[in-house]
């Protein structure tokens, strides 16, 4: 049969099940050509030992901001994907960003485009920024960047230069209906935030810790209360980014069990850190600003667990990293909050670093030990394949399966990492000079990982094995509902009452 490459003596995981240990992966051009049990070698074949450990699909990171203009001291696409691979991460999606004195879309992702080629070591898309979203640009642009295979969009209900009022959403919205775009949307109240902002400074409380003061949970509550609404008018699916707060999970999955086609992501952050690691640390009275990002960490551990709650009950359809870097010790990156001895928190860049630690941190609660939060199954869903579903990739990423790509992460047999792996930021691979996981133990890290069934990571070995040549544009396509579905009436209209306006 030709395999190119063989993957043998590892326990395969899936989003369904854990298979048999003995199955071995064959690989012939860049795709998984078979699944069996002693497959033929040639001279030809590389055949990979993975000394009894998992075998995992290469993660999809459909959440990672790199070379955004906001950020000018974060990661450009070479530091972003080098780290990506490093961690288990295969695929990434970043983000094409529309200023709102645009009246095209067309220029920021041809400008996107030049950014990325041949600068990434794994494969990436794009999802597209709206912030000045005309009705030009709804019409005729939108339906070309889907058949270029940009099938998503962010949207902000909060920020200055980038949110939408309702009925900016209503209409992006209306326009998801019809062209059949994945839309994202980051949910806080605008207005709470701004004023509690401006009364916080009045006060002098200006230092990064009151930077999660600014941002109660409240705010993501209405607003994600809010948009659900909005969705369910308009009958479309929509993912809820980055949620941190327990009540506006609860929204969510209340709607879930209304049957609405409402996902939700959440990240690392907040299943790991809370607002104290903003105050001061070390003597350093703004080291706190290392962790600023919003929604922000939260206060109480009952947080965290209720986040947790929400991975194992099936609210979360996906966990990103939300990887948002700014460098810590630049005067262009967090310091920017820093004005002599004067901090202020309203100008530190917002977001932290994590496309390289996200596999890692889930995978030590992965598992079926009894501490184990949840499934190894469940770990795959959540990291590679649903949001290869929901975000057009189905059939090429997110699994172990004939005719996906071949993209491979081999884990340690636990055996070999009794002590596990302590996350340093002198061993990342990102471009930025800091880690807010620093310090923390995970029991296990990507040993191998191969894109396309090349292998491009070898922990023991070199580490970054792989070419800032061998990252792809994927051209996706329309991103599947994962939870609920369409076509539901909304309580107290009339059946079909939609028809009239829609």
């Amino acid at each position: 049969m030709g395999f190119e490459l063989i993957v043998t003596n590892g326990t395969i995981v899936t989003a369904s099940e854990v298979l048999s240990p003995g199955i071995e992966i064959g690989v012939k051009n860049g795709k998984i050509s078979c699944l069996g049990m002693f497959l033929p070698r040639s001279d030809n074949t590389l055949v990979v030992d993975a000394r009894g450990g998992y075998i995992t699909p290469g993660g999809v990171d459909s959440h990672v901001h790199f070379a955004q203009d906001n950020s000018p001291t974060g990661d450009n696409f070479t530091t972003g994907s080098r780290s990506s691979i490093a961690g288990g991460t295969t695929t990434v999606i970043a983000f094409a960003s529309q200023k709102k004195t645009e009246t095209t879309v067309i220029r920021c992702v041809e400008e996107y485009h030049t950014r990325a080629k041949d600068q990434s070591y794994c494969d990436y898309g794009f999802h597209l920024i709206l912030s000045n979203p005309t009705p030009q640009i709804m019409a005729t642009e939108m339906p070309l960047l889907i058949e270029q295979g940009i099938t998503s969009v962010k949207l902000y209900m909060t920020y200055e230069p980038l949110k939408l009022g309702d009925a900016q959403l209503l209409d992006v919205l209306m326009s998801a209906r019809t062209l059949g775009f994945t839309t994202m949307v980051h949910a806080e109240n605008s207005d709470i935030i701004s004023l509690i902002s401006t009364r916080l400074e009045a006060s002098g409380h200006t230092a990064p810790y009151f930077h999660a003061i600014s941002r109660p949970q409240i705010a993501e509550n209405e607003a994600t209360y809010r948009i659900i609404s909005l969705a369910e008018l308009t009958d479309v699916p929509i993912l809820i980014v980055h949620m941190s707060s327990e009540i506006a999970m609860k929204h969510v999955r209340k709607a879930q069990t209304r049957m609405l086609p409402i996902h939700a992501e959440t990240c690392p952050q907040y299943l790991f850190l809370l607002s104290e690691r903003l105050k001061a640390t070390h003597g350093d009275a703004f080291e706190g600003a290392k962790c600023v990002c919003s929604p922000p960490l939260r206060h109480d551990p009952k947080d965290l667990e209720a986040m947790w709650t929400g991975i194992a009950n099936g609210t979360f359809t996906v966990v990103s990293s939300d990887h948002a870097p700014s460098t810590y010790g630049h005067s262009g990156g967090k310091k920017l909050g820093l004005k002599g001895d004067v901090m202020r928190y309203r100008d530190i860049p917002n977001g932290v670093p994590g496309v390289e630690t996200r596999l890692p941190l889930l995978f030590s609660y992965a598992g079926r030990e009894k501490d184990s939060r949840l499934s190894l199954q469940r770990f795959v869903q959540l990291t590679s394949s649903d949001p290869a579903k929901l975000y057009g990739l189905e059939g090429m990423k997110g699994s172990i399966a004939v005719g996906h790509d071949a993209d491979i992460v081999i884990w340690y047999n636990e055996k070999e990492l009794k002590d596990g792996v302590t996350i340093r930021q002198s061993e990342l691979h990102h471009g930025v000079d800091y880690t807010p996981f620093e310090g923390m133990r995970v029991k296990n890290w990507p040993r191998l990982t191969f894109l396309r069934g090349k292998k491009v990571w070898d922990r023991d070995n070199g580490g970054v094995v792989g070419d800032v040549l061998d990252g792809k544009f994927l051209k996706r396509g329309k991103g599947k509902i994962v939870v609920g579905r369409t076509g539901g009436e909304v309580k107290g209209m009339l059946a079909g009452e939609r028809n009239y306006w829609c």
